[in-house]
């Protein structure tokens, strides 16, 4: 077994039995190679190995740290982030970055089926976040006219589907779903904690009512290596 092999064992055998769990930060490159008594070239080969294994990643300019189990995240008719995330034994967050109520641009419109005389919508941004992790950054457009007072409800609860309820729509369902792969530009890289370049997945949904109404235009980019999505029928 090479030098390189051994420390890549070492290393691995301290991921599996938790000494560094996922999310962790592994000791700096100077300290594993002060620690195996090898050179820095030896010890990134190593590093190397198992980033190639899927069980790292390297964050430029902060480290390197255990990768993740991916989230898996279904894509049915009924998609709910919450209801997801806890019945996968995670806990759910998500963090605004901006709401506001402007005219719709033309994607909007067409998706919404907006007349042109009513074009406002309420648009909201933000992070989700699976056990304080960030997994996708979204964006969400509804149609202003039928729901005028959706704001205060996104701002009072961390739901959209409360929001909605609290709207007085009890119930939607996703109508369709395209989806992209891409390459995380700066922005995005920096919400998602990824490096520039990294892959992530756009999903560019519409939602409507149960009389085909449409409710929701959402797109997400998810952060390609800690999502895995399945899609379902429900």
């Amino acid at each position: 077994m090479r030098i390189w092999e051994s420390i890549a064992e070492a290393l691995r055998d301290a991921i599996h039995s938790g000494h560094y769990p996922a999310g962790a930060k592994l000791p700096t490159e100077t300290e594993l190679a002060t620690r195996f008594g090898v050179n820095r070239h030896t010890l990134r080969r190593a590093i190397a190995g198992l980033r190639e294994e899927g069980l790292v990643y390297s964050r430029r300019g902060a480290g390197v740290f255990v990768q993740h189990r991916p989230t898996e995240y279904p894509l049915g008719k009924r998609v709910r982030f919450n209801r997801n995330l806890l019945a996968a034994g995670q806990t759910p967050t998500r963090k605004l970055l901006l709401m506001e109520t402007r005219n719709a641009d033309r994607a909007e419109r067409d998706a919404l089926q907006l007349d042109q005389s009513t074009p406002r919508a309420h648009a909201l941004e933000g992070l989700s976040l699976a056990d304080g992790e960030p997994i996708a950054l979204f964006r969400s457009v509804f149609p202003a006219q039928r729901f005028p007072a959706l704001p205060g409800h996104l701002a009072k609860h961390h739901s959209v589907t409360e929001a909605l309820r609290a709207s007085g729509l009890n119930d939607y369902v996703r109508d369709s779903t395209r989806l992209t792969a891409k390459i995380a530009s700066p922005t995005q890289a920096s919400h998602l904690q990824l490096n520039a370049g990294a892959p992530i997945l756009r999903a560019v949904s519409v939602n409507v009512d149960l009389g085909g109404n449409p409710v929701e235009y959402g797109r997400t980019w998810f952060a390609g290596e800690r999502v895995s999505l399945v899609v379902g029928e429900d």
